[in-house]
């Protein structure tokens, strides 16, 4: 919450800057010494704009990488050459941490900057890069961080769950991306490609099953119907695991949830197809028509209450496998998705023009007991203490893009692009809270709202690369955008005879936010040869005004905030070493952002909206992989990340439940009546981690028969990483770590594999989120172990 005094100034905490500035000084020297540091970034197969195959490692005799090709700058390009941070990770990568079941939360960590997590489900997964997102879990919440699935933006939070499969590669796109990709890019894209049809006939596999009835089946399929002019691909994804969280509560439940029960919740299933026609009627035409469905029934996040004790952080005593909940039927979630796009391109030799035009939809719920708990087992004078529960409806979302995009040959000493952009979005949202889902005395059939959220958008942008000489290449880019937000309070919260809105009479049931501003980049390139280079790139990105209307549940006015703007400055070296067998990417970066959106609680627990002045950070990435010899390959990836919130006058409110303070606030607070709130000015931004390690290593030895046993293993670690926007003892993570592990066979033809692995071997329980008031915390997913099979044709 946002609470300004008139030139109130308290003394400020600044904690861990010698140690920051030490791990940067350290990386920095590892990175001069050539120390290897990749992250996921493998050798990739070139993928053309009309058919791309599956991304997978390939060795040569000698050892050689190879090239990585990207599409970061809307044009296939070396990365190498590219002048800005990216990091690649191949479809195969991918699916192997997704093997026990895992979603697109498997990305976390592993890529340098790259943090995700979630405290509504596998329905609403939150972005962080360079410690930049939104820890706002309204379904109407805005995010800095894009994802773009086959050149389609998905700017909803339930669309940016939509599953990854059959895809092809992955690049996360650092840093503000205004220029190409618009607004609400200031921390950065993550780009999927999915494997597209072809004039072969080809198809991929793969599936595994592991313990808690865990089962992933991936694949694709596809080929010419009409050679040379109509081509498709099928492609489809299934997961399966059981329920095997037991409700251990034994008493009464005021809202009818089945207790006690064993295998309770933690399952879910989730069922994917999509069907790609690509049509090339002449050598110069191509249409590529795509649509796609999900269904997914599973179980929303579990927030285990009081699993953080006052004063610690160790959740150690607290049981993954059980939890007792009085209320919330189990924390149920269901959603159903329906998308499809057309993107043509017709080439005129100097100029090729593309058109994308996409729609997409969806529907569900999400319900939860988000007291984490039993009101009963935590009583207050002998009264039972702590209610709180939940659910969120999609009753109906369409989001319609059109792009169309002019761009010259990308083989002449002077490029461009020039395009445009449409966004519209419409959705109608409902909110219930606890009266409702009751049934005793208490119940209120009327305690919901139900909003209407229009979002348009629209945009100019434009892209130009001249070679000044053949080494040095300058690109700048520029975009102007209006984006414009209203939300509407079409049901209000009524009194339980439904005469009454209980709505406070002077608030807005109507709130419009518009944003109208340029976005830009500059950077330059300079070849020291054929194999290594440099760049500097500075960039200028926005994020649009937001509402939140969810607060009109609790009968309080929506709050909202204005555009944010970034400034970020980047220095970079991509180079290839030792005849092709060392790659080493690296960036050092800061940023400026103006206007900070920030989301913090009010007394309900519900998130409050609020701009603060600015956010500051710097920090490194570097990107290795490095094969000593030809059957050995090892990547290690490494980014730190120092930074504060800089607003004197931004106060947050603190973990507060019935009028007392449950957790130890480190910050200088005020009372505001029966509230606390903390000064976060010098804080770091939340869910931003002070530095990050991934590391991988994979050694096959191949056998007499021209087959190969492999062994092939990964592992992430995570630094101090705040939760929230105020420093505690208890809401924050540190030294988390994961690894998994691979042993198979793969035939002599490479075309078939067969394993056994493990993900999250060690079966840590890391702490991945707080439900403040309630001291309760979110974990990790647990140890899968399991066999898997893959295979593919062409």
């Amino acid at each position: 919450m946002s609470w300004r005094p008139a030139r109130r100034r308290l003394p400020v905490t600044i904690r861990g800057t010698f140690v920051t500035t030490r791990l940067l000084k350290t990386m920095l020297l590892l990175g001069a010494a050539g120390f290897a540091a990749p992250a996921l970034a493998q050798t990739a197969t070139p993928a053309t704009d009309a058919a791309a195959t599956d991304t997978t490692a390939t060795q040569d005799a000698s050892g050689d990488l190879g090239d990585i090709v990207v599409t970061a700058e809307r044009r296939s390009e070396n990365l190498q050459r590219v002048p800005l941070s990216v990091a690649v990770v191949g479809g195969s990568d991918l699916r192997t941490f997704q093997a026990g079941g895992e979603d697109i939360l498997s990305l976390s960590g592993r890529v340098p900057g790259l943090y995700i997590e979630t405290t509504t489900g596998r329905i609403f997964p939150r972005f962080y890069i360079r410690g930049l997102g939104n820890i706002d879990f309204y379904l109407g919440a805005s995010q800095p961080v894009s994802i773009i699935q086959d050149d389609v933006v998905l700017e909803h939070v339930v669309l940016k769950s939509n599953p990854v499969y059959d895809v092809n590669q992955v690049e996360v796109l650092r840093g503000p991306q205004g220029s190409l990709f618009g607004r609400n890019t200031t921390a950065g894209i993550i780009k999927f490609d999915t494997i597209r049809p072809s004039q072969t006939w080809q198809g991929r596999m793969s599936a595994s099953a592991g313990s808690l009835g865990t089962f992933t089946y991936d694949a694709g399929v596809g080929g010419p119907i009409v050679q040379d002019k109509v081509a498709v691909r099928l492609s489809g994804l299934i997961q399966h695991r059981n329920d095997w969280v037991d409700n251990r509560f034994a008493g009464v439940s005021a809202d009818g949830t089945r207790t006690p029960q064993k295998d309770a919740m933690g399952g879910f299933d989730e069922r994917d197809v999509r069907l790609q026609v690509l049509l090339t009627p002449t050598e110069a035409f191509s249409v590529n028509v795509s649509g796609h469905a999900r269904g997914y029934h599973g179980t929303s996040t579990i927030f285990h209450r009081a699993a953080l004790k006052k004063g610690s952080n160790s959740v150690s005593a607290e049981p993954r496998s059980s939890i007792a909940l009085d209320e919330g039927d189990n924390n149920p979630q269901d959603y159903d998705t329906y998308g499809g796009s057309v993107n043509a391109a017709y080439d005129f030799g100097p100029v090729t023009l593309t058109s994308i035009s996409a729609y997409e939809t969806t529907s569900g719920y999400s319900r939860g007991d988000t007291d984490g708990g039993a009101a009963a087992n935590f009583p207050v004078n002998g009264v039972a203490n702590g209610f709180g529960q939940s659910q969120g409806n999609i009753r109906a979302l369409g989001q319609y893009t059109q792009e169309v995009r002019l761009a010259s040959q990308s083989d002449q000493r002077f490029t461009w692009q020039v395009g445009g952009f449409y966004f519209r979005q419409n959705d109608t949202t409902e909110f219930y809270q606890r009266s409702f889902f009751l049934n005793t005395a208490a119940r209120n059939p009327n305690n919901w709202v139900r909003l209407r959220d229009i979002n348009t958008s629209w945009a100019a942008f434009g892209q130009a690369s001249f070679k000044v000489t053949p080494d040095f290449t300058i690109t700048a880019g520029g975009r102007y955008t209006e984006d414009v937000k209203r939300t509407t309070l079409v049901k209000p919260v009524l009194n339980v005879t439904g005469t009454a809105s209980l709505f406070p009479a002077t608030a807005p049931t109507a709130v419009r936010l518009e944003g109208k501003e340029p976005s830009w980049d500059v950077s330059a390139l300079y070849q020291l040869d054929p194999r290594n280079s440099v760049y500097a790139r500075v960039a200028r990105g926005f994020r649009g005004p937001t509402i939140q209307g969810r607060s009109a549940v609790f009968n309080s006015p929506f709050s909202t905030a204005n555009s944010e703007t970034i400034t970020s400055y980047e220095i970079g070296s991509k180079g290839v070493f030792l005849d092709g067998r060392l790659r080493i990417n690296s960036s050092l970066f800061t940023y400026t952002v103006n206007d900070i959106q920030l989301n913090g609680n009010d007394v309900n627990g519900n998130g409050v909206l609020f701009n603060a002045d600015k956010a500051r950070a710097y920090g490194v990435e570097i990107d290795t992989q490095f094969r000593p010899v030809p059957n050995l390959t090892f990547t290690l990836g490494a980014s730190a990340l120092a930074s504060k919130i800089r607003d004197k006058r931004v106060y947050a409110q603190v973990c507060i439940l019935n009028g007392v303070v449950v957790c130890t606030v480190q910050d200088p607070t005020i009372r505001v009546g029966s509230n606390v709130f903390a000064q976060i000015d010098g804080n770091p931004l939340p869910n931003a981690p002070r530095w990050n390690l991934d590391a991988t290593a994979r050694y096959d030895l191949p056998l007499a028969n021209d087959g190969k046993l492999f062994i092939a293993t990964d592992w992430n670690i995570q630094g101090y990483t705040n939760f929230v926007l105020y420093k505690t003892r208890e809401f924050y993570a540190t030294g988390n770590f994961e690894g998994g592990l691979k042993i198979g066979y793969t035939t002599p033809d490479d075309n078939y594999e067969i394993a056994a692995f493990a993900r999250n071997i060690t079966n840590e329980k890391n702490l991945k989120g707080v439900i403040e008031n309630y001291m309760a915390a979110v974990f990790n997913e647990p140890r899968i172990i399991g066999v898997s099979v893959s295979g593919k044709f062409r």
